[in-house]
């Protein structure tokens, strides 16, 4: 212990002088991982401060400052007249106790909280080259770089503004511009007064969840709806009742032939491309949803965030269109091929409710007016077009491949309907098998099913596969993977 460490700090420190981070703090942040990394051990003794200046050519001071910062952090401890030493405050706090050093929290609280089982997450992490998703584009069509511009130049006009700039203006210029881009290409007639744009499809729901939803009050959602807005309404107190969806959508006979008016408070439903099978609601049964709204007195909570990934775009098919919101909420995404940071989710409503929702932002986040400011220069500029008609271009491109190889490599193991809306496949199997098993095998091969993806009880043995991430080499690959472990589980199976 009391001879210094004879391990060179040049042999684990690397300066880079081309870096924002000052020099002393990169000393830091690598002596740190060397500690980590078992370079350096609990008790270590180290060089002085002269020696590491010369080891690292360095000015003395700037070395002096990284040995006191990492004493702060608990990483050293320097003894009187005897020397500084290595310490690892996450192995033990034992070792910090007498310092002054920061101590990370305890793993378990010491203290009682609420858990929410309801909002356990079904979202998992991934490492494997390729992996499927439940339905979400591929970010790199369009180049976040060309979008960061946007955001700039509206820094830089704000900067040269000889006078402040209200926090309000570029929230009022983005919906001044995105009604006007909805009524244009959703065949709308909004004002801004009707529209509370919001950043975060979750954050839209928690909104809406505490403006409308009593403990009790009954939801009615599609059956194998979606996880995230049927958990944020669960933990609101809400009982979700499910209704079947067949060919034609969610079977409105169902809800007439099983409930009473007055029993119903909302009724959540995506008409255009059903989570996860895909399906559209037929005209016929968009025209007994809403009569039955009127008649039974709920609400309809229509979610349409796929319509800018529909290959038909009527301007007359949404629910809000045809009952001019008298009962219907909308809710949509502008920008859904952007960058996730370019993105925003809106609500349609009436004013008043749209008023006491926008009290919510100070708790969820109030929204960004720069970026706010941004995505409206995209629109008033043309580029959102531009930017929609190239991603429109790659995704059906993708879609028509996608189609080709599922055909070639499971011939006629699986059934599906090519989407007319949305970024996915509803998949169904025509033998029973093991889809956790299917999960496993195509993890070993190199290939993420999220379970999010995976459906399955007496009835349905089903995959809703995302094809907009990949591109056609990566398509290719990982629908071959797909197919081998398909074979492999089924061909196990039979013996």
């Amino acid at each position: 212990m009391s001879s210094p460490v004879n391990l060179p700090f040049q042999s684990f420190v690397k300066i880079d002088r081309r870096k924002k981070d000052a020099v002393y703090l990169q000393i830091v942040y690598q002596f740190i991982n060397a500690v980590k990394n078992n370079l350096l051990e609990a008790n270590d003794k180290l060089p002085g401060s002269r020696i590491i200046a010369e080891n690292l050519q360095i000015h003395r001071k700037t070395a002096v400052a990284a040995l006191a910062e990492l004493q702060d952090q608990g990483w050293v401890e320097t003894l009187p007249n005897i020397g500084t030493f290595v310490r690892n405050p996450e192995l033990s706090t034992t070792q910090v106790k007498n310092t002054k050093a920061f101590q990370h929290p305890p793993l378990k609280a010491p203290f009682h909280f609420r858990k929410e089982f309801i909002l356990d997450t079904p979202l998992e992490r991934n490492q494997e080259k390729l992996s499927f998703t439940d339905g979400i584009p591929d970010y790199r069509i369009i180049k976040s770089e060309e979008l960061v511009r946007f955001y700039t130049s509206v820094i830089r006009r704000k900067k040269q503004s000889a006078t402040a700039q209200n926090s309000s203006d570029g929230s009022l210029f983005f919906r001044d511009q995105l009604s006007c881009y909805l009524n244009i290409t959703r065949g709308f007639h909004l004002s801004r007064d009707f529209l509370l744009p919001v950043s975060g499809l979750e954050k839209v729901h928690s909104i809406l969840s505490r403006l409308l939803i009593n403990k009790g009050d009954v939801i009615l959602v599609e059956a194998l709806s979606y996880f995230l807005p049927n958990m944020i309404y669960s933990q609101a107190g809400a009982q979700l009742k499910t209704i079947p969806v067949d060919e034609d959508g969610m079977d409105i006979d169902y809800i007439r032939n099983h409930f009473k008016p007055g029993e119903i408070r909302l009724v959540y439903i995506n008409t255009k491309c059903q989570y996860p099978t895909t399906v559209t609601l037929s005209e016929k049964r968009k025209a007994q949803l809403l009569l039955l709204a009127e008649e039974y007195d709920f609400i309809v909570l229509e979610d349409d965030t796929d319509f800018e990934f529909s290959g038909v775009k009527n301007k007359k098919d949404t629910l809000l269109r045809k009952n001019g919101g008298k009962r219907v909420l909308y809710i949509g995404t502008f920008g859904r091929f952007l960058h996730p940071g370019f993105q925003m989710n809106f609500l349609i409503a009436p004013k008043d409710l749209l008023e006491e929702g926008a009290k919510y932002l100070n708790i969820f986040g109030k929204p960004d007016s720069m970026m706010e400011k941004a995505l409206g220069e995209l629109i008033h500029q043309g580029d959102i077009h531009r930017y929609q008609r190239k991603s429109t271009k790659v995704i059906a491109e993708r879609k028509e491949v996608f189609t080709g190889l599922l055909s070639t490599h499971f011939k006629n193991e699986i059934t599906f309907t090519i989407p007319i809306s949305g970024l996915a496949f509803w998949i169904r199997f025509k033998d029973s098998l093991s889809l956790t098993d299917l999960q496993k095998r195509a993890k070993e091969k190199g290939l993420f099913i999220p379970m999010t993806c995976l459906y399955q009880n007496r009835t349905v043995t089903a995959l809703r596969l995302g094809f907009a991430p990949l591109n056609l080499q990566e398509m290719e690959d990982a629908v071959e993977l797909l197919g081998e472990a398909y074979f492999e589980v089924i061909k196990g199976e039979k013996i």
